[in-house]
């Protein structure tokens, strides 16, 4: 047995107690900036132009008819399908509205009605991903499916699967053409299995016009081959640059064992990676480009995100608290780098890296 200097357990005390302190200090400084505060107008304008694009999209289809053009409309549409679902993202997160009805039907319509998403599932997996970010055990995000974010333990026993597992980076970005579809999958088993999903009614209705009348007016209008390449490319596009801008924010990036103990201020700014490029990236990222003060503050107004990013990179250089940032292709290329780093490793040949402040 080790001896325990006298004090120890009193000095660590009060390091966690100094380190919770942490985040409250700096929630001080964003809300004495303003940085919490709505922005309605910023909201409408982009809701506003949202709108149109989409009403432009089905002039378009209806304009071009039988024509192989339409292949063009379907990657706009998958472009402004995301676009959509970032804004209900930041509905989600309360960003919009000051009530948080109001927050919820908006997030509920943009989600379900344009992008096929159950807004109940998605909180509930969204929250859990928040709370405790790259967390092994915790965090559904990285919980292992058709790729590992972290060592296996064990690994795929024919020799496909292992060479699939193997070279996973390689793959994981082709793969993402299929996540819309997986997005819509796990949210039609959701809403169909539990029973005490919080309106649930509401979601099956908007996800029912969403994933069965938008294919079927496409086979109205247009032949059925067309009408097939249309919805195919849309998904795909969409799965990619869904999955591309989510997977920039945190794989690569330190994960965390079941039982880490860490103040929330250093396990949201450890585990999350910006990327920068400034307003183009805000525009196309919906804002997640700034992942660690979304991270810490998830219900600041898009907009204020910028803005906020001096405030909190300088608090955490005071902190001590390494702060991350790439471009994206410098992103993505950490994203295929881990993901083959994990997939080549053994248990005890490789371990991830982590944080663990006990």
């Amino acid at each position: 047995m080790t001896a325990t200097l006298p004090g120890t357990a009193e000095r660590r005390a009060g390091a966690r107690t100094a380190h919770n302190s942490d985040y409250s200090v700096l929630l001080k400084q964003v809300q004495a900036r303003g940085l919490l505060d709505r922005r309605y107008a910023y909201y409408a304008v982009r809701a506003g132009c949202l709108l149109a694009a989409l009403a432009g999209v089905v002039l378009g289809v209806v304009f071009l008819g039988d024509s192989w053009a339409q292949i063009g409309l379907a990657v706009v549409l998958a472009i402004v399908v995301v676009q959509v679902v970032f804004l209900s993202h930041d509905a989600a997160h309360r960003q919009i509205f000051k009530s948080n009805r109001a927050n919820e039907i908006s997030a509920l319509v943009m989600g379900a009605l344009i992008g096929g998403i159950s807004l109940a599932w998605w909180h509930n997996k969204h929250n859990k991903h928040h709370a405790t970010p790259n967390t092994i055990g915790r965090d559904s995000d990285i919980a292992p499916s058709v790729v590992h974010f972290y060592p296996a333990e064990s690994p795929p026993r024919s020799w496909l699967g292992r060479l699939l597992h193997e070279r996973q980076g390689w793959w994981f970005f082709p793969l993402l053409m299929v996540e819309e579809i997986n997005l819509q999958v796990q949210s039609v088993i959701a809403v169909l299995t539990r029973r005490g999903m919080k309106r649930r009614w509401a979601e099956i209705s908007l996800m029912s016009l969403r994933l069965l009348g938008y294919p079927a007016l496409l086979f109205i209008f247009l032949p059925a081959g067309k009408a097939a390449a249309f919805l195919g490319i849309q998904a795909a596009v969409t799965g990619l640059y869904l999955g591309a801008a989510f997977a920039a924010s945190h794989i690569g990036m330190p994960v965390l064992p079941h039982d880490s103990r860490i103040d929330f201020f250093r396990r949201q700014v450890l585990t999350s990676r910006n990327v920068a490029g400034g307003r183009i990236a805000g525009w196309a990222m919906g804002g997640l480009n700034w992942q660690i003060e979304h991270h810490l503050f998830p219900n600041m107004p898009r907009p204020n995100l910028r803005r906020s990013v001096p405030l909190i990179r300088g608090y955490c250089a005071q902190k001590q608290v390494p702060y991350h940032q790439l471009t994206i292709l410098k992103a993505w290329a950490a994203v295929v780098r881990h993901l083959n780093r994990v997939g080549l490793a053994s248990k005890d040949a490789f371990r991830c890296p982590t944080v663990a402040m006990r």
